[in-house]
């Protein structure tokens, strides 16, 4: 049984190096030194006029791929200092103490990380650890008093294991973006941790439609917000005078791409087939390969898995792309997916061609070419160089220029003032 926390680390099966304030933590006569170890790491005095506290507890880490919760975050920060609670990863040495990162990622956004031996993956006593840490962190970051009591943001449902009741707060947001109980390695426990995080939320957010669709038959107040786009970034991949990075730049062309997590949510038996079909096309993958063995991945000489890539220079990549692609396989891990990179992707004025999951063909018919089979793909892929679509391109432009995250999250702050209505009187952290 996986009990509390290690999600991510199963969930994502990547191992995370912490950086920052690298404290050790031991669990016994040290504990009392903590609060004044990790002293000064945190975020800078600030106002109260800036708003309450965010107490984050999320089982991505704020260091992997820029997606939805730091979109979301970044931006909610600009009013509210953030607290993001990742969940612990096991990747110490056996005979290592615990460790315990407070760093500062963002403007008014610090990360409180704790990292343990293997050996104390599962173990009780790991989840009281990784409660007083956040109680602590809490704490030094309580200089100004806006964390006395903060909103407490939920992305992980498996934290309420050690949090729920423990840590308070003037409300609770769920921000649900996928159905994490149907990914790889999901902890048997999650179900009913959500059920206890759904129960206590004053209001939930989802990231697909679908998702959606199931979640407001079991919580009054669910509202659908599906993914943004940084317009002005992804855009800049329209200008061809810009230089494309050299691993991509010599590749024969055309040039069929994709970034993103790569995963079990990708159809490899369909890329497999698509690039048997054409050998003369270039597919290049960027992003990092969890949840998966990357000797399992297909191999072929035209196909290209680049890794990871930071988030600045996606744009450079899609300018060499000559179609985008969206692989996804029809499973349970995407069922409920809206996939961020459409929009990505269409901001970039690249044709776009994607499978038939639920919520791509639901927002984007007409504007994403959508193809079942390897032979359909195959033929969009073909109608994408040689006619593209530019009527399709023009409405793709414009769909992504017209939702941004920041109109979002003014949406969602204003659902978050009307259903946290009754600030709690609770400290924020209990004994």
């Amino acid at each position: 049984m996986l009990g509390f926390g290690g999600f991510f680390f199963r969930y994502m099966s990547v191992r995370y190096a912490p950086r920052g304030a690298d404290v050790g933590c031991p669990e016994q006569e040290e504990r009392k030194d903590l609060e004044r170890n990790i002293s000064g790491t945190a975020t800078e005095p600030r106002s109260m006029s800036e708003g309450y506290g965010i107490v984050v507890f999320s089982h991505l880490r704020w260091s992997f791929v820029w997606q939805r919760p730091q979109q979301f975050l970044s931006r909610f920060a600009e009013r509210h200092p953030v607290l993001f609670i990742e969940e612990p990863d096991f990747t110490l040495e056996e005979g290592q103490g615990p460790k315990f990162v407070l760093q500062k990622v963002a403007p008014n956004v610090t990360t409180a990380h704790l990292a343990l031996p293997a050996s104390r993956w599962g173990k009780p006593e790991t989840a009281d650890l990784q409660r007083e840490l956040a109680q602590r962190a809490i704490r030094t970051l309580n200089e100004e008093g806006a964390f006395d009591n903060p909103l407490l943001w939920y992305y992980s449902p498996m934290e309420a294991l050690w949090a729920m009741d423990r840590i308070e707060g003037r409300g609770v947001v769920y921000d649900c973006m996928d159905e994490l109980s149907q990914f790889v390695g999901a902890p048997p426990e999650l179900l009913e941790c959500e059920r206890q995080v759904m129960e206590r939320a004053d209001v939930m957010f989802t990231g697909g439609y679908e998702l959606w669709m199931k979640k407001s038959q079991q919580h009054p107040n669910v509202h659908f917000f599906g993914c943004g786009v940084e317009f002005e970034h992804f855009s800049k991949a329209q200008d061809t005078s810009l230089p494309v990075p050299v691993d991509v730049r010599d590749l024969k062309r055309p040039i069929i791409g994709w970034f993103g997590v790569v995963d079990e949510r990708v159809d490899y038996d369909l890329l497999r087939r698509i690039a048997e079909m054409r050998p003369e096309w270039s597919f290049v993958l960027v992003g990092p390969v969890v949840k998966v063995d990357p000797a399992t991945l297909p191999q072929a000489p035209n196909i290209h898995w680049l890794g990871g890539r930071d988030y600045k220079v996606l744009p450079d990549y899609c300018r060499a792309y000559d179609v985008c692609m969206m692989p996804f396989a029809l499973n349970e891990a995407t069922q409920y997916i809206n996939p961020t990179k459409a929009l990505e992707y269409l901001a970039t004025a690249k044709p776009v061609v994607g499978t038939p999951v639920a919520d791509v063909v639901r927002g984007y018919s007409g504007i994403v070419d959508i193809a079942g089979t390897p032979e359909e793909f195959v033929a969009a892929i073909e109608r994408a160089l040689t006619s593209p679509n530019e009527e399709a391109i023009r409405q793709g432009v414009e769909k992504a220029r017209d939702a941004g995250w920041e109109c979002t999250v003014a949406k969602m702050q204003d659902l978050i003032d009307e259903a946290v209505t009754v600030p709690s009187s609770s400290p924020a952290y209990m004994s």
